[in-house]
């Protein structure tokens, strides 16, 4: 098992990418802290993970709340002596529609949540982390990380500094075996899609249109971004960090041998492209 020893929190692992997850981790062999806001949820997905032969700890937290945040992480010290791996899934879209027309005190919680959670997340754990000398962090990035997106502008900016979070930290914390990586899980149906449609023309039509293929088609399974955690989260991984990887686009599963000449390289960065390089 590739993860087996180790123990994961995974935040927002009531539904969706978070809960394949966190079951896909236990099927690893990892023991589990899952978190939500809703307790019920997380409890259901902690008797899955146990189901599968591991042990698993719920808790109900808001991760956009400090003190929540490090109660989580005394919690599983205290359940289990050690964290090994952090995945940072909890996330909302935010309010739908222009700009100009946002709640601000909407668009300033979706920030809170999408991407001062995952630094609150990060920070409870990192001196752990550190004074071991190893540590896995997955973040979850998305639409609006690498292009606009259009009438979800709190989200796509959260997504996008996720992005940058994870470069900038991944360079700090390499010293100290840390890797951190940030995941793309393409169009997975989750609630989420559901609130597109709830929105309706404040989505905007080419967002609508999309979300009405996805739905149709079935859309990308959680299985799939769950599967690349496991990967980053894992020795298979290796020394791969700062990197945004594409659960449906990039070729992941055939990533281990090329770890090193990925990293002697741009790829799977944010960066700007210039003209010479066209």
């Amino acid at each position: 098992m590739k993860l087996a020893g180790k123990t994961a929190i995974i935040t927002g692992a009531g539904r969706g990418i978070g809960r394949a997850t966190a079951l896909a981790f236990a099927h690893e062999g990892a023991d589990v802290v899952v978190t939500s806001r809703t307790l019920s949820e997380v409890t259901e997905t902690a008797e899955e993970a146990r189901a599968l032969g591991r042990q698993a700890l719920a808790l109900k937290v808001d991760v956009s709340d400090r003190d929540e945040v490090q109660m989580m992480a005394a919690r599983a010290l205290e359940e289990f002596g050690k964290i090994d791996i952090l995945v940072n899934n909890a996330g909302i879209y935010g309010p739908i529609g222009p700009l100009a027309d946002n709640d601000p005190e909407e668009w300033v919680r979706t920030i809170g949540i999408n991407l001062f959670g995952a630094f609150f997340c990060t920070r409870a754990v990192l001196p752990y982390m550190i004074r071991r000398r190893r540590g896995k962090i997955v973040n979850l990035s998305g639409g609006g990380a690498t292009s606009p997106l259009p009438n979800f502008s709190a989200y796509a900016t959260s997504k996008a500094a996720i992005v940058r979070l994870t470069e900038n930290l991944a360079e700090e914390v390499k010293r100290w075996n840390i890797q951190v990586n940030a995941i793309a899980p393409g169009g997975v149906n989750t609630k989420l899609t559901e609130e597109v449609f709830a929105a309706g023309a404040a989505a905007g039509e080419e967002m609508l249109e999309r979300t009405h293929r996805q739905k149709s088609s079935g859309g990308v399974p959680p299985e799939r971004p769950a599967a690349l955690a496991v990967f980053l989260a894992s020795e298979e991984a290796g020394s791969l960090t700062g990197r945004l990887v594409s659960a449906v686009w990039d070729d992941w599963e055939s990533m281990n041998g090329r770890i090193d000449q990925i990293m002697s390289s741009d790829l799977y960065t944010l960066r700007r492209v210039t003209e010479s390089e066209r």
